[in-house]
């Protein structure tokens, strides 16, 4: 392999250009032929890719000693300012590694799949009378999981089919100490009355123990034992609880038959099957991850990646070192299966739409310390879950489609309402700002994004407002005008940031008024600021938008395109603001109730500590000189409860 830099003139002095090329191929000359990660960075320290490589001179050097030409392999190479490679012990390793940066560094050029909320389970809370509970979160040893769950109404469908079936309790404790009489859910048969002694101790561990081995998918065995139950309760002449056992048979058999499956035809490996389905087309793709956990199909999610159209693009340089040619759809199930399960628990059954590397399941072996199968073209049983995972991915990314067909509409119509010229549509970004009170109470300002045609929900912002008259909408808007836009001046001064191109204020003339004083005393432009004014009657689809810089004002009709997006935006704003609002309130409100939690306060210093400030908010505001002044508040007591507090 030949590493020899390009030469220059020696009476022409060096570019940047050509002297950043010659020291990184003086870099790729000096890397080892040994698994590793590399990542590439562009001049602003933006990370464009990160790859593996069984062997790193390898693969870095077919960047640069290939004529990409006018490429998105080539575009990306000639933005490579400096590179950075990281030698590991095996292809697994290096796997591993590169998806765990590729989740770190969203790197332009990669799949990257954006972390979801932690999956929920269903828990069996410990307890002499066990109970049933939505959970999300860390499990621990001392209670009992079961999931997980493709999202929270998988979760409380199965604590419905609980209830009716094997009638375990599902209230708090508090609650169950304190029953005198059973609830309604007795009454309608979804529960067995442990908190009033109506069931036995040995009995309601026997429906226990009967719901443990159903969730983990022995469903004939428990329909067996329950049969086994029935006669021997008729046999000792207890009819009435011989009837019992009979209808929870007969719920049970209904549960199964709803769910087309019988439970006695599959087998071990069938019990905890992941089912995994991609689909690519316009540019977008989507992953359809159905779960099956016990042997019970508890439904799907579909996830939807970034980056599909750039990092395909490089697929001749991602898969050179494999002897098959991979597709995209591969490239996208691919990428899934080694960022999500990183984090997530992995079955012992996989059931593919494509075939996948088997380096990778190997990887994912040794990660998880589960044996692994990856099946794509199954039979029976899982062949039914895989073509319903491939249906729900055609159908998920089909929707998308629309959807964002439909929301590049109303980013065109509002661009083309208000006349504007954006450089790229696509990045098209507007800021919102909504404000929040309850009578001057907890005032807080929301800030929400919108740029590629969808609401960037990781980029909003909220702002507590401090300083103003209780209720001053306008002094709010303007504290958090500044607040947010000073420092942006500055960046847009020097031509290091840039601004939306609108930014729209929940409000008519006066918060209009209020934006253009900010801008003005900034130095920004007043044609971004729009204020959506409320109609006639204050009805919605009536709105109509005012504007900073002296234009008279534009009602766009009920039925536009444009209108709707306004309209969107500013109710998502209105939301975070609300939201926000309402949780630092209940902050406020429900103090009193930290204060218990706080060892060494108890009932009676609690009533001396309100007694004496004359609420929750005067013992927050207090220091800690005033709460050891409390009789009874010792000098390390009123440092804790500062901490607590603050």
């Amino acid at each position: 392999m030949n590493d020899t830099p390009l030469s220059t003139a020696p009476d022409v002095p060096d570019t940047p250009v050509d002297a950043t090329r010659e020291r990184l191929l003086a870099e790729v000359a000096a890397l080892p032929s040994l698994p590793g990660v590399y990542r590439y960075y562009d001049a602003a320290g933006g990370v464009l890719y990160v790859g593996k490589a069984r062997s790193l001179k390898k693969r870095v050097s077919s960047y640069f000693h290939k004529d990409h030409g006018g490429t998105r392999i080539g575009h990306m190479v000639g933005r490579i300012a400096r590179m950075e490679t990281t030698v590991v012990r095996t292809e697994a390793e290096a796997l591993l590694l590169e998806n765990n940066l590729i989740k770190t560094l969203n790197p332009k050029f990669n799949i990257l799949f954006r972390d979801d909320k932690s999956y929920p389970y269903l828990k069996l809370v410990s307890h002499g009378f066990p109970r049933v509970a939505y959970y999300r979160g860390s499990v621990d040893k001392k209670h009992r999981y079961f999931g997980p769950y493709p999202g929270a109404w998988a979760v409380k469908e199965t604590i419905q089919l609980i209830q009716k079936v094997f009638r375990l309790r599902t209230c708090e404790d508090t609650v169950f100490n304190n029953r005198t009489r059973p609830c309604l859910l007795y009454q309608i048969r979804r529960c067995s009355g442990p908190c009033v002694g109506l069931i036995s101790a040995e009995d309601y561990q026997r429906d226990v123990a009967n719901t443990e081995r159903f969730l983990l998918g022995e469903q004939q065995e428990v329909i067996d034992g329950l049969q086994a139950q029935m006669l021997a309760y008729s046999e000792a002449l207890e009819f009435e609880r011989a009837a019992d056992t009979r209808n929870q048979i007969a719920a049970l058999s209904r549960v199964l038959h709803q769910q087309s499956v019988d439970a006695s035809s599959l087998s071990a490996t069938d019990k905890d099957v992941d089912i995994l389905a991609v689909r690519v087309q316009g540019g977008r793709a989507c992953v359809n991850l159905a779960m099956v956990r016990g042997g019970r199909h508890l439904g799907d999610r579909a996830y939807f990646p970034t980056h599909v159209e750039e990092a395909t693009a490089l697929s001749a340089e991602q898969v050179q070192e494999r002897a098959d040619e991979v597709s995209p759809e591969v490239q996208v199930l691919e990428a899934f299966i080694a960022q999500h399960y990183l984090d997530s628990p992995v079955p012992p059954q996989l059931v593919l739409s494509h075939p996948v590397d088997k380096a990778l399941i190997d990887a994912l072996c040794v990660h998880s310390g589960v044996k692994v199968t990856a099946q794509h073209q199954p039979r029976e049983q899982r062949r039914i879950w895989q073509d319903m995972a491939i249906k729900g991915a055609e159908l998920a990314l089909a929707r998308l489609l629309a959807e964002e067909g439909s929301q590049r509409e109303r980013t065109r119509a509002l661009v083309e309402a208000l006349d504007l010229a954006p450089e790229d549509m696509d990045a098209f970004r507007i800021e919102c700002f909504d404000i929040s009170h309850t009578a001057g109470e907890s005032t807080q300002a929301s800030c929400v994004v919108f740029e590629n045609h969808q609401m960037q929900s990781s980029q909003y912002r909220r702002y507590n407002i401090d300083g103003i008259t209780g209720g001053d909408d306008y002094a709010a808007m303007r504290q958090v005008l500044t607040r947010r836009y000073a420092k942006l001046a500055e960046g847009v001064a020097t031509g290091s940031a840039r601004m939306p191109d609108l930014v729209l204020v929940d409000g008519g003339r006066g918060q209009v008024s209020m934006a253009r004083e900010v801008f003005e005393e900034l130095g920004l432009d007043l044609s971004l600021i729009v204020g959506v004014e409320k109609g006639e009657g204050r009805k919605v689809g009536l709105e109509e938008l005012v504007f900073a810089d002296g234009r008279p004002k534009v009602y766009l009709g009920h039925d536009s395109a444009a209108l709707m997006l306004v309209a969107q935006i500013r109710d998502e704003a209105h939301r975070f603001a609300i939201t926000g609002m309402r949780a630092r309130r209940a902050k406020v409100r429900t103090g009193g109730s930290r204060l218990e939690d706080i060892p060494g306060v108890g009932p009676k210093k609690r009533a001396r500590l309100l007694q004496r400030f004359g609420g929750v908010r005067g013992v927050t505001n207090a220091g800690v000189d005033d709460l050891a002044g409390v009789d009874g508040i010792s000098r390390e007591l009123a440092e804790e409860i500062y901490r607590a507090l603050h």
